[in-house]
């Protein structure tokens, strides 16, 4: 089995891994409550962390994610292998996790295209969108919009009209499982080498894309609820699978909820460029476009250049994103504080 079709590409360097005798390259293919799925050169395997690896993760993050690189150690006759450590990350898309807590929750790892998925019936949100690309632009990887169910929608250019005005210069593509509309164009940002993963709410079309894409049926489908036309839950589980024409797609299962995790000032700038072109207009360069004379952004929004809504989601995520780093910076000091604690201790035992 060769690595190249599981999506080992440039951005990984078998010669400066220094791996010890027994140890070799998997790649964490599903994950359960502690438990990974992996694929190696000789096969699959359910794996688990050293505990080593475990003692020393401090976050959720230090723990394997579905598309992560790792080096193990195989024990082919139980099918079974340990994971010795994860091997660097070029890009990951995350999210806060689902609860009160504020943990990171890595919805895939190492991916080249984040495939942002949002069907062309009730699914269609324009809002929801913003908020997918900011983070997607954060993920290292590149996003392009699939506007899924294109069969079923009489005002295609209208939504699409809508998506582009939100989307500058994000590939967008209309696609139709039903009518084997848009294929080609998803096909070219695949590839061996490529690995991309489907982001999305519950229905927007996921697993039917990645069933069409497979020329098979690998994930299970069901129908949206009549009454409401929303999605089912159908993937439970993050998956990776290969497409028989080259290159690698993560499922995910939809989100009921897409918090922000982290996202940096150039995220937001990029999924708001029209708001960032009015704002370097404003007089004061610490405008907060709400109240301050000069203000290019107030006077977009009053001839119409801006919506009220776009402008209300341009605040709300800057407010999200503020809350966050609030959040993680008592964090950290509180982890520096135990860490401390930690040494201290050790020292006393010591003497």
């Amino acid at each position: 089995m060769n690595l190249k079709m599981y999506g080992w590409n440039q951005h990984l360097d078998a010669t400066q891994l220094n791996l010890e005798n027994g140890q070799s390259i998997g790649r964490v293919t599903s994950e359960y409550k502690g438990q990974y799925k992996l694929v190696t050169e000789q096969g699959d395997y359910l794996a688990e962390v050293t505990g080593k690896l475990r003692h020393q993760a401090d976050e959720r993050e230090d723990f394997p994610a579905v598309g992560d690189w790792v080096v193990v150690r195989e024990r082919p006759s139980e099918c079974r292998a340990t994971i010795d450590r994860i091997l660097p990350r070029f890009s990951k898309f995350s999210r806060k996790a689902a609860g009160v807590t504020t943990v990171e929750q890595i919805v895939a790892a190492n991916i080249d295209t984040v495939f942002l998925v949002m069907a062309l019936n009730h699914d269609f949100n324009i809002r929801r969108l913003e908020r997918y690309l900011t983070m997607a632009w954060e993920s290292g990887a590149n996003p392009v919009i699939l506007l899924s169910k294109a069969d079923l929608c009489p005002d295609l250019e209208t939504k699409i009209a809508a998506v582009e005005e939100i989307a500058f210069g994000v590939p967008l593509i209309a696609v139709s499982a039903l009518r084997d509309a848009g294929k080609q164009q998803v096909t070219d940002y695949l590839g061996q080498g490529k690995t991309a993963v489907f982001l999305g709410s519950s229905g927007a079309g996921k697993s039917t894309l990645t069933n069409w894409l497979c020329g098979k049926d690998i994930q299970v489908v069901h129908s949206v609820r009549e009454d409401d036309d929303r999605g089912r839950h159908t993937t439970t589980t993050r998956e990776l699978i290969v497409l028989p024409g080259g290159g690698v797609i993560i499922d995910t299962p939809g989100m009921r909820e897409l918090q922000l995790w982290t996202a940096s000032d150039d995220s937001l700038e990029q999924s708001f460029s029209d708001i960032e072109t009015f704002a370097s207009e404003c007089r004061f360069r610490d405008c907060t476009h709400q109240k301050e004379p000069g203000c290019a952004v107030q006077r977009a929004l009053q001839d119409g250049s801006l919506s009220e809504n776009r402008y209300q989601s341009y605040l709300k995520l800057q407010r999200e994103l503020a809350f966050i780093r609030r959040k993680s910076d008592v964090q950290e000091r509180l982890k520096e504080k135990a860490r401390w604690k930690k040494i201290h201790m050790s020292m006393r035992r010591h003497r």
